[in-house]
């Protein structure tokens, strides 16, 4: 079998609009936006999460051998 072609398409999505109605489509469209963009801030906040933590530790570094040095001296 061979792809579905434009009009088997249509079918479908006539179907589909039947069944769910314009409505319920646009509603569930708007929360796989909301998904999508609730992802993506997830994303950005694991950065800058991570971004923190590496200046945290290398500050933390920085430290230890400022202190380690004045203790030699």
């Amino acid at each position: 079998m061979g792809s579905f072609s434009l009009v088997h398409w249509i079918i479908v999505a006539l179907v589909v609009l039947v069944l769910f109605g314009r409505g319920k489509i646009s509603e569930m469209m708007g929360d796989f936006g909301k998904g999508i963009r609730s992802f993506r801030k997830g994303l950005t906040d694991d950065e800058e999460e991570q971004a923190k933590k590496l200046e945290q530790f290398s500050a933390q570094k920085a430290e230890a051998e400022t202190a380690e040095r004045t203790t030699r001296k």
